[in-house]
């Protein structure tokens, strides 16, 4: 179940299913395993002018014009770096394909219902709204990433100047 379906119901949290795990920064992130389409390493890419930031462009995959969004960037994180260990995510997300850049992929990841935790609340000076729960694996915490409304607000909708290159 995504995290979208699982916040609108009565489920304090996203239900059981494997994340797909990558790093941003030193902080682990998921991300539904059933919205990953493939997983490639960092190519060039085509900029669109008057795109934000961190929307880096778009690239021809297989005749599919794909926006790119640099996830390090969408979430203000550090300063983004492209090495060798840049890794892009291609998502199909409500009949969409974008792909998203991160610092590099870690693992398929099972969570059960008792590793999910609801997101905490920060009041109004954090903005959680992309993030539908927090999963422990060991001794570590992994940030579950909606990604339904993350994409949502990266102006990639119908109207999208990234529609109009396609």
């Amino acid at each position: 179940m995504s995290c979208r379906s699982a916040s609108m119901s009565s489920t304090p949290a996203p239900n059981t299913g494997e994340f797909l795990t990558f790093t941003l920064g030193e902080e682990h992130y998921g991300v539904d395993i059933l919205k990953v389409q493939e997983i490639r390493g960092y190519d060039s890419v085509t900029r669109v002018p008057d795109a934000p930031e961190y929307i880096k462009g778009v690239i021809n995959l297989r005749g599919t014009i794909v926006p790119v969004i640099d996830l390090r960037l969408k979430l203000r994180l550090r300063e983004a770096r492209y090495d060798s260990f840049t890794v892009m995510i291609v998502l199909n997300v409500e009949d969409r394909v974008v792909g998203i850049v991160v610092d590099g992929v870690s693992d398929v990841v099972p969570l059960s219902e008792e590793q999910i935790r609801p997101t905490p609340e920060f009041g109004a000076a954090v903005d959680t709204r992309f993030i539908c729960g927090i999963g422990t694996v060991d001794d570590q915490m992994l940030i579950l990433l909606d990604i339904e409304t993350l994409l949502d607000s990266a102006d990639l909708g119908p109207e999208s100047p990234l529609e109009a290159v396609a």
